[in-house]
């Protein structure tokens, strides 16, 4: 299966309380997904280390993109909060207790292939 069919899945999982896997070449060949950064041009691998309460600064995570899951920042970026996201699972365009927040980390480098 695609990496980038993985990480959709892989939010439903996120929002269960799914524990995450180390990422590839960190000790395990499977990694949870992938994420492409339009600011950036680049995909990086990522795993999920903990859901998160919904307080404090978060960044949208667009879970279904023609690139697959991606984001606007990524490291280096201004706009990156290292990995604290938020998935607007009620589609209402705002951050309310209702949606997904968890840390899931960007594995650098970048790439420019999935």
């Amino acid at each position: 299966m695609n990496k980038l069919a993985l990480l959709p899945i892989s939010i439903l999982s996120l929002s269960l309380g799914a524990v995450g896997a180390c990422a590839q070449g960190r000790g395990n060949d499977k990694p949870l997904g992938t994420i492409y950064v339009t600011s950036q041009g680049l995909y990086y691998d990522t795993f999920k280390t903990t859901d998160l309460p919904p307080r404090g600064r978060f960044q949208q995570l667009y879970p279904d993109t023609p690139m697959g899951p991606s984001t606007d920042f990524g490291p280096g970026d201004s706009g990156y909060v290292g990995g604290r996201w938020w998935v607007d699972t009620n589609n209402d365009a705002v951050m309310d207790e209702l949606d997904t927040y968890f840390s899931c980390p960007l594995l650098g480098p970048g790439r420019e292939t999935p």
